[in-house]
């Protein structure tokens, strides 16, 4: 294996999202083992300012594909691009984030290129001749070794699986003129939220339950804003109608992995452990001493969240001044 390693990155808003440098390093990793070149791959409308970044993580070449057609971020014209981009470098390994977005890319690039792929790997490595993904399975209760069989070999990363290391490339920028005609889809209107930190960018996730008992969430969001984290929230909350689907961790919601998650009120089922399992710091919060989440956390805490959360945020203030 010696041709070239891919790494797609995610521009949001005129900066890339963390997931796009973790891409990179893993890419650079790879790519120190097969003796490649890294090709990062950068796309959307005005990011040609922002490619020059690729290389501080070690990105020998950066293929731009800035054209007005990608400012929507759809996967529809993304996957035009990424096809063109990918027969462009033609590379044995092909690095991509397992957001919504790089999922889809992901799997839409597999079927066109008739091309094997992992998706949401936690680790990966090269044995020979072939890459060797990592990745959980039935909820995260195996993990699975999975050898890529074919080229290129696309593997989508978890976000914040992997570290992202400062790694100097040459950084050779190309910008790449990418035909969208087979775009179909047209977006006719965004709303977004702002002032809010992405679930799985966040180092802090302080997430409710249905402990909460409504959608009064104040408690768990001040203390999420005075640890510069980010507020999730169970299935059952957002069943009830507490929080949006876009706050849920777990199976069927958004897989995190921070430095710290903070389950208040969560009862901790297979669901949601499967959202939350790799996060480095486990601090639970809930008045039932028998709950499942006590069985997986580093530290527990038996008792009332609506008094122990807003004292555990008076004292993180005075530490901060």
């Amino acid at each position: 294996m010696s041709q070239a390693v891919m790494a797609f990155t995610e521009p949001v808003d005129g900066a890339f999202k963390n997931i796009s440098f973790e891409a990179i390093s893993t890419a650079k990793m790879i790519a120190g083992k097969t003796g490649g070149p890294l090709v990062a791959a950068v796309m959307g409308a005005g990011v040609a300012s922002i490619a020059p970044q690729a290389a501080e993580y070690g990105a020998d070449r950066i293929l731009v594909a800035d054209q007005e057609g990608l400012k929507d971020g759809l996967a529809d014209a993304c996957i035009e691009a990424a096809t063109q981009l990918v027969e462009k470098a033609d590379p044995a390994v092909v690095v991509i984030g397992a957001t919504a977005l790089g999922k889809d890319i992901a799997a839409r690039l597999s079927a066109r290129l008739n091309a094997p792929l992992a998706m949401d790997c936690v680790a990966v490595r090269v044995e020979g001749d072939q890459a060797v993904a990592t990745r959980p399975m039935y909820g995260g209760k195996v993990l699975a070794e999975v050898s890529l069989n074919g080229s290129p070999a696309i593997v989508a990363i978890r976000p914040r699986a992997m570290e992202a290391v400062a790694a100097q490339g040459a950084g050779e920028v190309e910008t790449v003129a990418v035909d969208l005609a087979g775009t179909r889809v047209t977006l006719i209107e965004k709303q977004m939220e702002t002032g809010k930190i992405e679930l799985t960018e966040a180092d802090v996730v302080v997430t409710g339950g249905r402990g909460m008992g409504g959608d009064d969430y104040s408690v768990v969001e001040g203390l999420a804003k005075v640890l510069d984290g980010a507020v999730g929230a169970s299935r059952s909350a957002v069943d009830e109608g507490w929080r949006p689907v876009s706050d849920q961790v777990g199976q069927t919601g958004k897989v995190v992995a921070p430095n710290l998650y903070v389950a208040c009120g969560v009862s901790g089922a297979i669901q949601h452990l499967a959202g939350m399992a790799s996060s480095r710091v486990v601090v639970a919060i809930n008045k039932d001493p028998d709950a499942p989440i006590f069985a997986k956390c580093d530290f527990g805490i038996v008792g009332d969240l609506f008094e122990i959360v807003p004292a555990i945020t008076a004292e993180v203030e005075k530490l901060k001044g």
